[in-house]
């Protein structure tokens, strides 16, 4: 019994302190509470920075544009990599005659 409450203890802190991927991160459509919650490394102030950064340059074109955001570097980057989106590219509107 203890045998199996020790082991049970063990998997549950191997857990805990596992890296888990979350779902992926569209960074030109994700709010601030959305980035900083789901990207390794990504606090409230460089969430808001990457919103601010995309408000004021339009979408990012690859995922390495996001070290063009201030304290964001390549390490970061290279975290995040498998989880991070751009999302579909926005269709023109057609113009109707």
């Amino acid at each position: 019994m203890i045998r199996n409450l020790v082991a049970a203890a063990a998997l549950a802190l191997a857990l805990a302190n596992s890296p888990i991927q979350a779902a992926e991160v569209n960074i030109n459509a994700a709010g601030p509470a959305e980035l900083a919650a789901n990207l390794v490394g990504i606090g409230a102030a460089k969430a808001a920075a990457i919103v601010d950064y995309r408000r004021s340059n339009g979408p990012f074109r690859s995922i390495d544009d996001l070290a063009k955001v201030d304290g964001i570097g390549k390490a970061i980057i290279d975290q995040n990599r498998a989880i991070i989106t751009l999302g579909k590219p926005a269709r023109p509107k057609s113009a109707k005659p």
